[in-house]
């Protein structure tokens, strides 16, 4: 009974792989099955992405040797533990960022993987001017899509505000955050481990 069901699945498969159309007799596919010239190039009607490319080659720990990454210091007395990653920080007078990790480099773990394989990392930072964050982010080691920052409402305009910046690559990271009239940037080594 099981039979005719597998000959039918055979027939329908061994049809769907055959040309639709058979080869004319005088035809060089006819003739010849095998294919013995160069394989011409296909056709296309789409046009060619200008979009940023990631790496080729993965990157290693050996690569952030060649990233300017900021070094990190202890935030001020005054500011403290008030900021998440306060031991891994780097501000002046208007801003500070902490969360930097050591060195000056993220090293992301499978939990910091986004679902479109960026790396997401999340940062405290310490306003003392006054107003409302902005992030921005740019690869300097090879072409990339801009990171994409996350600042949340609610913190008022001073003091501590929470903050997640997603890298669409690993490589060598510029960030600026800015408070009105203020910037800080500060540059960052991102690797999957």
């Amino acid at each position: 009974m099981r039979t005719p069901a597998v000959v039918l699945l055979l027939a329908l498969t061994l049809a769907a792989c055959s040309p639709s159309t058979p080869p004319s007799p005088g035809s060089a596919a006819a003739a010849s099955p095998v294919q013995t010239g160069p394989t011409p190039s296909p056709t296309s009607t789409v046009a060619p992405s200008t979009a940023p490319t990631a790496t080729a080659s993965p990157l290693t720990l050996a690569d952030a040797k060649s990233c300017p990454a900021t070094k990190p210091v202890k935030a001020p007395a005054d500011i403290g533990d008030l900021l998440f990653g306060y031991t891994s920080a780097f501000g002046n007078s208007d801003l500070w960022v902490g969360g930097l990790g050591e060195n000056g480099m993220i090293l992301a773990d499978s939990r910091m993987l986004e679902s479109d394989g960026s790396i997401g990392w999340k940062f405290g930072w310490w306003r003392i001017a006054p107003g409302t964050l902005t992030i921005t982010g740019r690869r300097l080691d090879a072409p990339a899509p801009p990171a994409r920052a996350s600042v949340p409402e609610g913190y008022g305009p001073e003091g501590f505000q929470a903050s997640g910046v997603s890298f669409p690559t690993e490589g060598c990271w510029e960030i600026t955050g800015s408070v009105g009239g203020s910037t800080l940037t500060f540059v960052t080594f991102v690797l999957r481990t």
